[in-house]
Formats: C-alpha cells, structure tokens, sequence
C-alpha cells in the first residue's frame, strides 16, 4: 500500500493517473483520502457504484473544489437525479454550465438537455443546439456521440432550425457507429423507413445489447406497434437476441 500521508503527494501526475486507472495496490481510496483531486472523483463513482451515492457525493464535491471538471459534471448529476442529494435542477444547470464552458463534453450534452426541455433554467432550444453542436465537434467518445444523436433529433423534428432530414439521418448514422443506444435505433428507424429491414435489424440487435431495460422495453412497443410486419417480426427478434447477450 502506498503511504497516504507522504507517497503519494510526491508521485508525478502521470505515476498517479497510471496507477488510477488501474486501482493498483487499492490506490484510490487512499489517494482521494491524501487529497488527490482526480482520486477523489474517481472514489465518488467508486462508491456511486456501490450504490452509496450520499458518501459519492461528497467526493465530487472535495475534488470539484480542486477545479476537477469531471467531478464539478457529477455534481451536477448528483442534483440533477437525486443521487445523495435532493433533486435541484438549477444547481445541476450551472454545474453543468460551468463545466461545459471548461470544454467537458458531458457537461455540454447534459447542460443542452437541461436547456432544451427547461427544467432549472428557461428553455432555450436555439441554445441548448448550440452546446450539442459544439459537443459533437470538440468532444470524444461516448458524450460526442450522445450528443451527435440529439443533434439528429433536432434536425428530424425541427427544434431551433428547419427540419433536415439528410442531417438527421447522418447523425443518427453517427451516433450508433459511436455505441450510443439511442443513435443504433434511430438509426434503424432511418434504415428501415428505406426498406433496408436487413441494416436495420442489425442496428436493432445493438441497441438491444447496449441499451437499459426501460429502453429496450420502449422499442419493443414500438416495434410491435408498426405498420411494418417484417419490421415487426425481423426486428423484434433481433432487438431481443441484442438484449439477451
């Protein structure tokens, strides 16, 4: 074990991220007791995880009173779904908006999220396609295409700006290539209103592997519900063979 009260503040930052990322010698605990911001960050969605959210939450918070921009995101999501904290959405808004102008792509899509359906801050959809948009460009990962597939769903229901469907059809396209749930459905759904019922399975049969059981769920009423029988059946049994793994 490394001593908490002397090693690890003498560790270089990339000593100490190499040993994060991999918990070695149970690392984390210790580094975040010893001050260690990122440590600190990454105990709170240690114990998030546990399901101990009111102790996660503090954690965020020692590590966001370090300028951790991550930390000061979760914050943000503590408030914003309750996780150790009473629900308050407007404190969830500025962590997030604080966050966002730091250049954390998390903090951009939830603070558009926020935005765009009006809970703690006034609706703004013109400005909540303005953070995705940004997101999209100068994020990475997962977030990057989180927000790529709200992107889509502006441009397919004309929030802010003129319906585009080829925009929304090419982001949802990107999104799912990206391993977001929401973008592999949409994107069948694109695939399928083109008579492409066999791409459009196949999309299905990842949203299922990807997304929660709630999700899942929803696309299994839609699909049941559509006009389509070969979507109907093709692509109920793929969205649960996707499920199922």
């Amino acid at each position: 074990m490394i001593d908490a009260s002397a090693d690890i503040r003498a560790l270089t930052a990339d000593v100490i991220a190499a040993r994060l990322a991999t918990n070695r010698d149970g690392v984390i605990e210790e580094a975040a007791r010893a001050g260690v911001a990122t440590a600190q960050a990454l105990f709170g969605q240690v114990l998030l995880d546990r399901g101990e959210p009111g102790e996660a939450v503090g954690w965020f918070v020692r590590a966001a009173a370090q300028d951790d921009v991550m930390a000061l995101n979760m914050v943000g999501r503590c408030y914003d779904l309750g996780w150790g904290v009473g629900i308050d959405k407007t404190r969830a808004a500025d962590c997030y908006r604080v966050a966002a102008g730091r250049g954390l792509d998390w903090a951009m899509y939830n603070y558009a999220t926020l935005l765009a359906l009006g809970e703690g801050v006034t609706e703004d959809k013109v400005a909540a396609l303005e953070w995705l948009e940004r997101a999209m460009r100068e994020g990475s990962g997962l977030a990057q295409a989180k927000a790529t597939n709200f992107v889509g769903s502006f441009a397919e229901d004309g929030w802010a700006a003129p319906r585009d469907m080829l925009k929304a059809r090419r982001c949802y396209a990107r999104a799912a290539a990206g391993g977001d749930f929401r973008g592999c459905f949409n994107h069948a759904r694109m695939l399928a209103a083109a008579g492409d019922i066999a791409d459009a399975a196949r999309w299905l049969r990842q949203a299922g592997k990807l997304g929660h059981a709630r999700f899942v769920a929803q696309v299994e009423a839609y699909l049941m519900a559509s006009d389509h029988a070969a979507l109907r059946t093709t692509g109920l049994a793929a969205l649960r063979e996707g499920a199922a793994c």
